[in-house]
C-alpha cells in the first residue's frame, strides 16, 4: 500500500483512509515513475516499454513483425516495425517541411479513424508538438470554437474534413493526411540515415489538448502533460504485467482516437505490444463479426452495450469464445445487469473502471477475479493517486461509507483548461485537488462507488434522486433496449424524474407499465412520473448519456420527433 505520510498509524489499512487528513491513500503497490527531471516524451516512453515487452503468446517472435493495428472492415494493418519507422520518418519530414514548427506549438487533428493517426500523434509528441485531436463529425462552428480554444499553428485533416477549417486561421496551413505528399512523409527510405534535430521534451511540457465538456457548459480544452500521460501509461502497463496471460491480447477498438480513453488505449497497447482492431463506425453486428474474425480477447464497453450483449439474439450467430474481458466505463454498471451478463457469458470478466479526460483516463479500476465480482463498484483508487470524499455543503472530508464529491490528486491530474483560468481555478484547487463533480463514496475496503453526477441529481421536493439508479432498473426490463432519466420541471415538486425509453422492436410497452415497473422497486419519491419513447438515446463517443440534450427535448416537448 502507498503511504504518503511517514506516520502511517492514522491510516486504516483496509480502506486507505487517513482519519487525520481525511485523505484516502491508494491500496495498490507503489508505482515507479521516471525521475520528473528526466527529459522524456510520451512517445519515447511508450516505445521504450514496447522494446521490453514480450507478450507470452509471441515470445521468441520479432516484435517488429507483430501487428499493432488492423482495420476491421478492410483487413489493412500496421505492424510495430512500420509504426516505429513511420514515427521516425514523419518526425524527420515535419521538421524539414516546417522548420518553424517548434516545441510547445499545437497541431489540430481532424481525421476519421485510420492507421496513420497513431503514427501522427507519436511523431508530433516526439518533437514536442502538442496534439489536439477533435471529433471529425463536428460542425464547422464546433471545430472553429475548438481551434479558438487550442490555438494551433497547423492542422492535419482529410479531404472530407478540410472544409471545416474555412473560418479558422492557421499560420502553417492544413496538411491533408490522404494526400500523396503526406503518405510519402511516412515512408522515407532515408529516415534512419537522417539525424533529426534533437528536441528536448520535458515531462512537465504539454503533450495533448483533449476536449471535454468539463463538469458543465461548453467544450473546454484539457491540457495534459507528458508526465500525465507517462504516469497513466505506467499504471496500465504495470497492471498488465502483474496479471500475465497465456494468450495473445487482441483488443477491439470501438472508441474514437480523439477521445481520452481511445487516446490512452492506443498508447497503452504500444507499451504492451498488443494488437488493436479498429472498428470504424460502431454497430453491434459489425462488432460481433470483428470479435469472431480477429479472435478479440478484450474491449472497452459502456453499460448499455453490456445490456445489448445479454439481450441480443445476434450473439448466437457468432463465435465469441475468444472474449476474456470487457473494460466497462462511462457510467456505473448495475449489479443486476452484470449478473445477467455473467449468466450468458460466464467466462468473460467485467473490469469496471472510472476516469475523466481531466485525469488522463482511468483513476480507479477493479483488478483480479476477487475484485471484478464487486458489481457496482468501479474498483480501488489507482497507483500514485490520493482521493477525498468531500461534503458539498460543508467542505468536510468524509470517512468510509459517507457520500460526497470525489476529489483526486496525483501525477495523472491535468495541468488545467487551456486559456480558461476561471474554469481551472473552479476545478483544481491550489493544493492540486481535482474536483470531479461526481457524487461518490468509498467503502470500508477502499472500493469506490459512483452515485451520480453532482449536478445531475434530480431535486424532487426535499429529496435528491440519482438518475443512474433508475436507469439501471429500467434497463433490466426485458422490453427495454436502452433508457435515460432526466429532470422535468414541476410546479409542486420542483423537478420530477422523466424516463426516455428505447423499446425492443415489436414491443407494445406503454407509459403506465414503465411507471408501475419502477414504482415496485423504489421509494415513493424516486418514482418515474413521466415517460417518452424514442428511437435512440443521444450519447457522446464514450457512451455517456447526453442528458442536457434530453432535458431540452423533454422541456420542448419534441420527444415524438426522435
Amino acid at each position: 500500500m502507498e503511504m504518503k505520510n511517514n506516520d502511517s498509524r492514522s491510516i486504516d489499512r483496509s480502506s486507505g483512509f487517513d482519519r487525520r487528513s481525511g485523505i484516502y491513500h491508494s491500496l495498490r503497490p507503489s508505482l515507479s515513475l521516471p525521475p520528473i527531471d528526466q527529459p522524456l516524451s510520451t512517445a519515447e516512453f511508450a516505445l521504450s516499454l514496447l522494446r521490453k515487452s514480450s507478450p507470452p503468446a509471441t515470445s521468441g517472435k520479432d516484435i517488429d513483425s507483430l501487428i499493432y493495428l488492423v482495420y476491421a472492415s478492410s483487413g489493412d494493418n500496421l505492424t510495430y516495425g512500420e509504426l516505429r519507422r513511420g514515427v521516425r520518418s514523419l518526425a524527420v519530414s515535419l521538421r524539414e517541411r516546417f522548420p518553424s514548427l517548434s516545441s510547445g506549438n499545437v497541431a489540430f487533428i481532424l481525421s476519421p479513424p485510420s492507421l496513420h493517426v497513431p503514427v501522427l500523434y507519436l511523431a508530433l509528441m516526439s518533437i514536442g508538438v502538442v496534439v489536439s485531436p477533435a471529433n471529425p463529425i463536428g460542425s464547422e462552428s464546433e471545430v472553429s470554437h475548438q481551434v479558438e480554444v487550442s490555438k494551433p499553428v497547423i492542422a492535419f485533416a482529410t479531404s472530407q474534413t478540410v472544409q471545416k477549417f474555412r473560418s479558422s486561421s492557421l499560420p502553417l496551413g492544413v496538411v491533408l493526411m490522404d494526400s500523396p505528399e503526406f503518405l510519402s512523409w511516412l515512408t522515407r527510405s532515408d529516415s534512419s540515415l537522417v539525424n533529426p534535430v534533437q528536441v528536448r521534451v520535458n515531462q512537465s511540457d504539454p503533450a495533448a489538448i483533449l476536449f471535454s465538456s468539463g463538469t458543465t457548459g461548453r467544450v473546454k480544452g484539457v491540457l495534459l502533460t507528458h508526465r500525465n500521460l507517462i504516469a497513466s501509461t505506467a499504471v496500465s502497463h504495470k497492471r498488465s504485467l502483474d496479471n500475465p496471460v497465456d494468450y495473445e491480447r487482441v483488443g477491439l477498438f470501438p472508441l474514437p482516437l480523439f477521445h481520452v480513453f481511445g487516446f490512452m488505449m492506443m498508447i497503452r497497447a504500444i507499451s504492451l505490444g498488443e494488437t488493436l482492431v479498429l472498428l470504424g463506425r460502431f454497430e453491434l453486428e459489425a462488432m460481433l463479426k470483428a470479435v469472431e474474425k480477429y479472435k478479440v480477447t478484450g474491449m472497452p464497453v459502456s453499460p448499455p452495450l453490456i445490456v445489448a450483449l445479454y439481450k441480443s439474439e445476434l450473439t448466437k450467430k457468432y463465435d465469441l469464445r475468444s472474449l476474456r474481458s470487457l473494460g466497462c466505463g462511462g457510467a456505473p454498471l448495475g449489479k443486476d445487469i452484470a449478473e445477467r451478463f455473467k449468466q450468458k457469458f460466464p467466462d468473460v470478466e467485467i473490469v469496471q473502471g472510472y476516469g475523466l479526460t481531466e485525469s488522463s483516463g482511468p483513476a480507479s479500476a477493479t483488478f483480479g477475479p476477487e475484485e471484478t465480482v464487486r458489481y457496482g463498484s468501479v474498483g480501488r483508487i489507482s497507483e500514485s493517486l490520493e482521493a477525498k470524499i468531500v461534503d458539498p455543503s460543508t467542505g468536510e472530508a468524509l470517512p468510509p461509507g459517507k457520500t460526497g464529491e470525489l476529489w483526486l490528486r496525483g501525477p495523472i491530474i491535468m495541468k488545467g483548461y487551456v486559456g480558461n483560468e476561471k474554469a481551472t481555478a473552479e476545478t483544481v484547487d491550489q493544493e492540486g485537488w481535482l474536483k470531479t463533480g461526481d457524487l461518490c463514496y468509498i467503502d470500508s475496503e477502499g472500493f469506490l462507488y459512483i452515485v451520480d453526477r453532482l449536478k445531475e441529481l434530480i431535486k424532487y421536493k426535499a429529496y435528491q434522486v440519482p438518475p443512474v439508479e433508475l436507469e439501471q432498473i429500467l434497463q433490466s426490463h426485458p422490453d427495454v433496449v436502452d433508457a435515460a432519466v432526466v429532470p422535468f420541471p414541476d410546479e409542486d415538486a420542483g423537478e420530477i424524474p422523466m424516463a426516455f425509453i428505447v423499446r425492443k422492436p415489436g414491443s407494445n410497452l406503454n407509459e403506465a407499465q414503465i411507471i408501475d415497473f419502477v414504482a415496485k422497486q423504489v421509494a415513493p419519491y424516486k418514482k418515474v412520473r413521466r415517460v417518452a419513447f424514442i428511437k435512440a438515446i443521444p450519447k457522446n463517443p464514450a457512451g455517456k448519456i447526453l442528458r442536457r440534450e434530453l432535458t431540452k427535448i423533454a422541456v420542448g416537448g419534441n420527444a415524438s420527433k426522435l
